[in-house]
């Protein structure tokens, strides 16, 4: 069952590939994905428990024993090894163990829909009140390969000082007004994946996997600006610069729809809603530093604010208009696939993680290679497939955080040690080799709805070849600084 399980998730990931020559939609197979993995899982706990691989549960164990030894001093450990086996044999530890795990996973899983949500739905009031035509309009240039380069590095710079997944959703809705063309957008959209996921990757706030590395006081913010910048950059200008070679023309701007030219927005909501919508992003990381309280709550604190100030700014309009500028009408344009896909996604990726193989093939990763290079390159990779989360905490959990004094190979372990910065590094950019690996490719995938072969036929070589340019670019930095 064990085994079933990843040919389970292998079947559910080709489906999610395959998505438009099977004409299903990717929500539905990621939570057949990850219903059937908890099923499966739950159904034959037993046997997958008793593996002894799971992480979790063995864990879980050592706490029952520690429980028992506070308890009752006296016992002896073949007394609470035949107590144990004796719970494990009527299924319930074992079994109600399943639910709290699911349970503690579905916490987590909640807290990115919900700053998704929000994220989703801030943009969408921005973009209803012509927030960013100020922006657009700014943008004068036809040129693909110049308004690529000039996206890029807005992108690469609003991922470091936001986050990549909020910073993607905001410059999707700005090609939408940019470009006209599906294939061409495509293509933008997905280069914006590439650079938000760079630009995260040098910022303590920048990535979900970088905000567990400084949380968990593997990194100092100074220091992975410091190290890790350089190879972003060139993850996303080596890319850029192909491109300058091969990709030739001029972009069409989108015409004007019924409604979509100003006759219900004025000037001074444009630019409101705009400063609001700005300042209401880049209060989440802020929220998040003084009161160490989850992302998404400062996402819906500026949800909330901007409902309040759009239900008194638009309360005397006509009810036309009230329906398409505030916020409950807006919510009825929310991409409501693309919050179930990640639901899927990531309940199914959870299943993995409890179960333990996550965990195995992290410690096989150790095992084999024993080079921190070669094992980090290979989780970038890896996070490509595999939400680069759990791969993140499993490598967390793999090595404890060395003492400053500590000398040979685990040397590199120590607070901004080499595996720490690089695994920011290759956690961060691998996953843009593939479109659903990381939350910034989840997301412009449901909102573009990029097919899957598409971007692996046209940007994966790409970004593989950046990602690696930018791991080389880290290593020979650290070669000259003599590490």
């Amino acid at each position: 069952m064990f085994i079933l399980m990843v040919v389970i998730f292998v079947l559910g990931y080709t489906m999610i590939a395959l998505e438009h020559p099977l004409k299903i939609d990717k929500a539905a197979s990621a939570l057949l994905t990850g219903t059937i993995l908890w099923a499966v899982y739950a159904l034959n706990h037993a046997g997958i428990l008793d593996l002894g691989l799971s992480p979790a549960w063995e864990m879980a164990k050592e706490k029952a024993h520690d429980v028992l030894e506070l308890i009752k001093p006296g016992v002896q450990e073949g007394h609470f090894n035949r107590a144990w086996d004796t719970t494990v044999e009527t299924g319930h530890n074992m079994i109600h163990f399943v639910v709290e795990d699911l349970e503690h996973h579905l916490v987590e899983i909640a807290e990115i829909l919900f700053f998704l949500l929000g994220a989703m739905t801030i943009v969408e009031t921005v973009d209803q009140h012509q927030g960013f035509k100020l922006i657009t309009d700014k943008i004068t240039t036809t040129s693909k390969v110049k308004l690529l380069w000039i996206l890029s590095f807005l992108t690469f710079f609003m991922s470091a000082a936001l986050d990549n997944l909020t910073t993607t959703i905001v410059l999707v809705a700005l090609l939408r007004k940019l470009i006209d063309d599906k294939q061409t957008k495509w293509f933008f959209a997905s280069m914006v994946v590439l650079a938000a996921n760079a630009g995260g990757a040098w910022s303590p706030i920048g990535d979900v996997t970088t905000i567990m590395l400084w949380i968990g006081g593997q990194i100092t913010a100074g220091n992975i600006i410091m190290m890790v910048f350089l190879p972003s950059l060139v993850t996303m200008v080596v890319p850029l610069a192909i491109l300058s070679f091969t990709m030739k023309g001029t972009i069409q701007r989108p015409t004007m729809e019924n409604g979509e030219d100003n006759d219900f927005t004025s000037p001074f909501e444009q630019r409101l809603l705009l400063i609001m919508g700005v300042c209401a992003l880049l209060f989440v990381p802020i929220f998040k530093t003084v009161t160490h309280l989850p992302p998404y709550l400062g996402m819906l604190f500026g949800l909330g604010v901007i409902w309040v100030t759009t239900e008194i700014m638009h309360r005397k309009k006509p009810v036309v208009d009230k329906r398409k500028l505030t916020v409950i009408g807006i919510l009825r344009k929310v991409d409501v696939p693309t919050i179930f896909f990640f639901l899927g996604i990531l309940t199914a990726v959870a299943a993995l993680q409890s179960a333990g193989h996550l965990a195995v093939l992290a410690g096989s990763l150790d095992d084999v290679f024993h080079n921190i290079y070669i094992i980090n390159i290979l989780i970038g990779l890896l996070s490509a497939i595999v939400d680069n989360v759990p791969l993140v905490a499993g490598a967390m959990g793999m090595y404890p955080i060395m003492d400053p004094g500590t000398t040979g190979f685990l040397a590199d372990f120590v607070v901004d040690g080499v595996f720490w910065e690089f695994l920011a590094y290759c956690a961060g950019t691998g996953g843009s080799i593939l479109i659903i690996g990381s939350a910034a490719g989840v997301a412009a995938m449901g909102l573009e709805k990029i097919d899957f072969i598409w971007y692996l036929k046209k940007i994966s070589l790409l970004a593989l070849i950046g990602y690696l340019a930018g791991a080389a670019t880290y290593y020979f930095q650290m070669q000259l600084l003599g590490h």
